[in-house]
């Protein structure tokens, strides 16, 4: 029998929650709010105990936004016995791309079974459908039912049986009184969790804690029975919810120190690389400033010179080759002969250009310009050899001059 589809209500509620736009709006990809609406209508003809509403999630770093969950019971099968499970289904901003978050919600009268595989003390459900899913193929039927047969093999919450003050020898007390175990009963959670916590922590008085499997601290039959006090039950599951957030947010905690001493090392090594150039420049900086020291005092000593030819020769006419040439007179005998090389080296440069340009043009024979060209070659590297020797030569001297004005100077 196919079960009838949602109330109209439940569908134009559902229409209306996704339409909205502006700050009132859900955070939900608007391409993805009509595949929203689509799983919660078909888990709500699966399974007509679970019910949409619209609630405030308070994340663990302590921001709040309105989401959609769907709140309820879902049946599961223990012992050939069905009973059920209320939980809460978050559907997180970035459903349907990534799973809900499913929390199981013990009443006072309920708690959640010490190290179960698969609901951790705070009522977080972690099932592999929840880490396999795939958009967009997986939905909220799919998961539902999984919770179902996972939840039968191994039941998350036990109740609490209090003592029956009309006993009845022939009331079974580990099952449902009730003739219909299937039925789902009526729920009416809370919306807000409490911060830091994912799910609504209002009891719901209208489900009875014998639809559900006993608990297994009950004791035999045939002794008195024993019942914890439902206050210290319900304050130590608040603690081990406390314990649970601490241990999320130190966890955090430790992730984000971590990051950022990551980012510090790493700057740190930027740092130790910056200090080596500045201690290379540093290092550097004397024999720069001892090499613009020399430069220095070469141009200084060259003023010196210009200053002195300009003393001498200010005043004089040059009217004739003599003056001209008295007037450019070498002042040593290194000097003369640097001149005599150059001025050698550039007219032989002059008459090898005047040769090529000869046998191009056909006035000069080809024979004879390779006898000139050979003969000029040996002459010009004679000058240009005896040239570099003079300038060592007058190098030399101008350091010993640079060495003797030094000494004057700081004499």
């Amino acid at each position: 029998m196919v079960p009838p589809p949602p109330n109209p209500e439940t569908q134009q509620f559902l229409s209306s929650i996704l339409s909205q736009r502006g700050p009132s709006a859900l955070p939900y990809s608007e391409d993805t709010k009509w595949l929203i609406r689509q799983h919660l209508l078909s888990l709500l003809t699966t399974f007509p105990s679970l019910e949409p509403k619209t609630a405030t999630y308070t994340h663990n770093d302590g921001r709040a936004v309105n989401l959609l969950q769907a709140d309820g019971t879902i049946p599961m099968t223990y012992q050939s016995v069905t009973y059920n499970i209320p939980i809460v289904i978050w559907l997180m901003e970035s459903y349907p791309r990534h799973p809900p978050r499913v929390y199981v919600n013990p009443t006072r009268d309920m708690i959640i079974k010490h190290a179960h595989p698969h609901v951790n003390p705070s009522g977080l459900v972690s099932v592999p459908h929840l880490h396999n899913w795939i958009y967009p193929s997986s939905n909220l039927v799919d998961l539902v039912l999984a919770l179902s047969l996972i939840f039968g093999r191994d039941p998350p919450l036990y109740s609490q049986r209090r003592p029956n003050p009309n006993p009845n020898p022939h009331q079974n007390h580990n099952h449902n009184p009730n003739p219909n175990p299937n039925t789902n009963q009526s729920s009416n959670f809370g919306t807000n969790p409490p911060s830091g916590y994912s799910h609504p922590g209002r009891i719901n008085s209208n489900i009875n804690i014998n639809s559900y499997p006993p608990s297994p601290y009950s004791p035999a039959p045939s002794r008195p029975t024993h019942t914890e006090d439902p206050t210290e039950v319900f304050r130590r599951n608040a603690i081990n919810k406390l314990v649970e957030m601490v241990h999320n947010d130190v966890t955090a905690l430790r992730k984000t120190r971590e990051g950022e001493m990551e980012g510090l090392f790493g700057l740190q090594g930027v740092l130790k690389q910056r200090e080596e150039v500045l201690n290379n420049g540093v290092k550097e900086m004397p024999d720069e400033m001892e090499g613009l020291e020399q430069q220095l005092q070469m141009v200084l000593m060259n003023t010196d010179v210009l200053e002195g030819w300009l003393r001498e020769n200010q005043g004089k006419k040059l009217g004739s080759v003599e003056n001209a040439e008295e007037a450019f007179e070498c002042v040593d005998v290194l000097s003369k002969q640097m001149l005599d090389c150059t001025s050698a080296d550039l007219a032989i440069e002059d008459t090898l250009y005047a040769l090529d340009k000869g046998v191009q043009v056909g006035s000069v024979p080809f024979d004879q310009y390779l006898r000139s060209v050979r003969a000029l070659s040996r002459e010009q590297f004679f000058h240009r050899a005896t040239a570099a020797k003079v300038r060592a030569a007058q190098l030399q001297a101008q350091v010993a001059n640079m060495a003797a004005r030094n000494h004057h100077y700081g004499s």
